[in-house]
């Protein structure tokens, strides 16, 4: 499964990232968290657990953040930590009923939700954690499938180059957020940038994006741009004919690895490509070695002609049947029967008369 198409359902105990934050002088920021999350895939479902009366301050800027706050009575009226028990019925809630919800994110460092994370796990889900360096509990970490540390948000990446400053500002802020996207994929270990693929991870940065504000007509457009500032290294797959990104920021000086086709993937390493089997060649006959001084005669392909069938002579013409004969002439008589009655009414017998 791709981890950018994933669904994110993320669940924060701000009572405990609270006490993290106690005795720092900065505040905690959700944006932050937000810009790192949106990487991992789509966000589907945010809440967020505390008694609301003790972090007044915090909640606008959830608010902004379309995050639900959920409001959890004071330990003093309970006698118990209702928090902890309210998100995990929630979670599990969400794991059961909603199937296309495939990543969690618990925003804890509480060891108490290690068993929340091995029953998600138990039922094929991908458990993220998030939380305060020095407040985590190595047991919910190392249970996690992978575990960010707030402290580690918002770093500056050593890959983003300088950028001209003759450049228009909103060239400047598509750019920006290019590379920081394309930066993003890196992080989650992805090898072939596809474009589509860098578009819709800005779109989940920023929804709001449209190439056109920035003065492009498509984004390939914004990608050819960036590739004539020297900002990154375009390919165009063969098969497909769209663009991918092959190296970009700092990546542009060092050399390609040896072995790897930057232009495009390749073939063999595509795991969705169907393998032809192998073709059967015919068999060649003996090959005569042809003497180099005397050059062969060329070989003539055999006549399709069938050889000549020796006709048969013609039957002579049959010859008409003779005509029949006139009475014999003897002299100069004609010899007949007269078979007529004498004057008795006998058949007379045949006789010859002159």
């Amino acid at each position: 499964m791709d981890v950018t198409d994933s669904s994110l359902a993320i669940f924060i105990d701000f009572e405990n990232l609270a006490l993290g934050f106690q005795g720092r002088r900065d505040r905690f920021e959700i944006e932050r968290v937000l810009e790192r999350l949106v990487e991992k895939g789509k966000i589907v479902a945010k809440k967020a657990y505390a008694d609301w009366s003790r972090f007044a301050s915090y909640t606008a800027p959830l608010h902004e953040a379309a995050i639900e706050l959920v409001e959890i009575p004071r330990r003093a009226q309970t006698g118990k930590n209702s928090a902890d028990i309210r998100l995990c019925v929630d979670a599990m809630d969400l794991a059961y009923s909603k199937e296309h919800i495939d990543t969690f994110v618990v925003v804890s460092g509480d060891s108490d939700f290690s068993p929340l994370v091995s029953k998600l796990k138990e039922l094929g889900k991908r458990v993220i954690g998030l939380g305060m360096q020095d407040s985590t509990s190595d047991l919910l970490r190392d249970n996690c499938d992978e575990f960010i540390y707030y402290e580690d948000l918002g770093r500056a990446p050593t890959v983003m180059p300088q950028l001209n400053a003759q450049l228009p500002e909103a060239k400047k802020k598509a750019f920006e957020l290019l590379l920081d996207s394309l930066l993003a994929l890196r992080r989650e270990n992805k090898e072939v940038l596809w474009s589509s693929m860098i578009k819709d991870t800005i779109k989940r940065k920023k929804p709001s994006f449209n190439e056109a504000y920035h003065g492009y007509r498509t984004f390939s457009e914004l990608l050819e741009d960036a590739r004539d500032q020297g900002l990154l290294e375009l390919a165009t797959d063969k098969r497909s004919r769209t663009y991918v990104v092959t190296r970009f920021g700092s990546e542009m000086t060092s050399r390609p690895v040896e072995g790897i086709a930057t232009s495009s993937r390749s073939k063999s390493s595509d795991p969705t490509r169907r393998r032809r089997p192998p073709t059967r060649r015919r068999a060649l006959g003996p090959i005569t070695p042809v003497n180099a001084e005397e050059p062969a005669a060329p070989v003539e392909p055999p006549s399709e002609t069938k050889p000549a069938v020796a006709e048969k002579p013609a039957p002579p013409p049959a010859e008409p049947p003779p005509a029949p004969k006139p009475a014999a002439e003897n002299g100069g008589w004609t010899a007949h029967l007269d078979l007529g009655l004498d004057n008795d009414g006998n058949r007379g017998k045949g006789r010859r008369q002159d």
